[in-house]
């Protein structure tokens, strides 16, 4: 039985192009889904969501939502937050993009640099959000 060279040549493409489905497939799946944490404290209810992180990502993404029916929500998340890692570094946000100052419902984005080399965890630290205590939410990583 006779092959053409026409029917070689595209099994050798489709068998390159599955292998490059399957490795980015791979890439994508490696990036850890953490799930959210959520605080209630002083009728405040924050909950903060990691976004996943890509093979090169330069900054890290916490969704923040917050709610209450105390008093309006007036704290600059982009002030009141810091990431810390299992090494204790700090790291300061770069942005926050999301709601403004006011009002009783607020989400948004904390954006802040990807932690130095591979830490085992990190812990998002946020203050002066329904009261002067601290809320921390954290978690571990691969």
């Amino acid at each position: 039985m006779k092959i053409s060279k026409v029917l070689v040549s595209t099994l050798i493409i489709s068998a390159i192009a599955l292998c490059a489905a399957s490795i980015s497939s791979t890439e994508a799946s490696s990036a850890a889904v953490l799930v959210a944490r959520t605080s209630d404290a002083g009728g405040v209810r924050v909950v903060v969501t990691p976004k996943p992180v890509g093979p090169n990502a330069t900054v890290w993404e916490f969704e923040v939502v917050m709610d209450t029916h105390i008093e309006p929500l007036s704290a600059d998340p982009a002030q009141a937050a810091v990431l810390v890692d299992d090494n204790g570094r700090r790291y300061i946000p770069l942005a926050w993009q999301g709601d403004p100052p006011g009002g009783h419902h607020r989400k948004g984005t904390l954006r802040f640099p990807l932690p130095a080399g591979k830490p085992k965890a990190v812990e998002l630290q946020i203050t002066g959000v329904g009261g002067p205590g601290e809320r921390m939410f954290r978690w571990e990583l691969n």
